[in-house]
């Protein structure tokens, strides 16, 4: 948990060093030696940093050549801004309905290759793309561009929304045995061409998905009112008179 902080700290400091102009569009990332001296961090945590930057799309690593800085995705788009609840509530409505879409189209190979992604995240290897390249899976078998395009976009502002990735990232440290199963049902549903069922399943997800954000989000709410509390009660105690 530590390093995996460390390395979202150096994402946001290159992302803020990019958007300052420091390192412009097209220029070239410091070596990756040099990056870890200047932030004093070891050379993997900056190996790491840069793998975030190239999903969020901030940078292009082209072998034997660098680290580039590319056109910021988000420049060009309009102000609205999305809240992580936003974003499960679009998910679960698009991808419910390409779950019933994919269950009458999925192939044995598609289904092959969910049942792995699975066996993935039962093993703990690569979970979190295990995770995207389930639900990447279930948008093809769809056979429409549309859905893929949509569900695509979505998981880029997922990776790349410093609070939705902050509120995702507090779903999803505690619950991959929840996550797994119910990856296992939409699994289930799907090879048995049940649209009904596949529909719900992926519901049944986005809703336990949801709940824990809202409960996440009340925990830091009451945490931040009891700080407030105790530093009001701080100011104002008369406990070093009557003690």
């Amino acid at each position: 948990m530590k390093s995996r902080r460390m390395f979202w700290q150096i994402v946001e400091k290159i992302e803020a060093l990019i958007d300052s102009g420091k390192y412009p569009p097209g220029s070239r990332l410091p070596p990756e030696r040099e990056l870890a001296e200047t932030f004093n961090v070891s050379r993997p945590t900056i190996r790491e940093a840069i793998i975030a930057l190239e999903v969020r799309q901030r940078v292009e690593v082209k072998t034997s050549s660098g680290v580039y800085v590319l056109e910021n995705p988000n420049a060009k788009s309009n102000d609205l801004k999305v809240s992580a609840f936003e974003l499960t509530q679009a998910r679960a409505l698009v991808e419910g309905e390409a779950a019933a879409l994919a269950a009458v189209s999925i192939t044995e190979d598609e289904l092959l290759r969910l049942d792995q992604t699975l066996v993935a995240m039962e093993k703990g290897i690569e979970a979190e793309k295990a995770d995207r390249e389930f639900h990447l899976i279930i948008s093809k078998a769809t056979r429409n561009n549309a859905v893929v395009l949509a569900v695509e976009k979505f998981w880029r502002l997922r990776d790349s929304e410093p609070d939705i990735v902050n509120a995702y990232r507090g779903v999803c440290d505690g619950s991959d045995s929840d996550r797994l199963e119910e990856h296992r049902s939409i699994y289930v549903a799907l090879k048995k061409r049940d649209s009904a069922e596949a529909r719900a399943a992926m519901h049944t997800h986005f809703n336990r998905l949801i709940n824990s954000l809202f409960a996440i989000s009340e925990a830091k709410a009451l945490e931040e009112v009891r700080k407030q509390s105790n530093q009001t009660r701080d100011l104002y105690s008369l406990n070093h008179l009557v003690g």
